[in-house]
């Protein structure tokens, strides 16, 4: 009997153990509030994000990527400039959700668009300061 209860415990300590894998997915949304629409190329996929909508990429899997944004220019636009957090390197961890939020001026012909990237990775780097943002 007292082999049975112990074969049963380490059963039971072993399922816990396996349902605590690190298989949390990360995700990115790409939100469009520019004048034009924009297409993010990201792991070899080019997405469309048109003005005004929203795009969700699920399912990534830990670890860095790199992304390009390629943009059209509105109508009335002789020049642009684009600012610098229209391409770079995201860094996934588990559970890690990005947002890359576009925005952008026409004024006198210059097109300019920016894209603020933020993250829900802790910024702390040894974990004193805790959520830079809130509690």
């Amino acid at each position: 009997m007292k082999q049975l209860s112990i074969f049963f415990t380490f059963l039971i300590l072993s399922i816990g153990l396996l349902s605590c894998t690190n298989n949390t997915l990360n995700t990115i949304t790409f939100t469009n509030s520019a004048q034009a629409d924009v297409s993010v190329n990201f792991r070899g996929t080019l997405t469309n994000v048109p003005v005004g909508e929203t795009v969700e990429l699920t399912n990534i899997l830990d670890g860095e990527y790199e992304y390009e944004t390629v943009f059209t220019l509105p109508t009335g636009a002789t020049s642009y400039e684009a600012g610098e957090e229209m391409s770079g390197t995201l860094e996934m961890q588990a559970g890690t959700k990005v947002l890359v939020y576009y925005v952008s001026v026409l004024l006198d012909g210059n097109y300019s668009i920016d894209a603020s990237v933020t993250t829900s990775n802790n910024l702390a780097e040894d974990g004193f300061l805790g959520n830079p943002v809130g509690p």
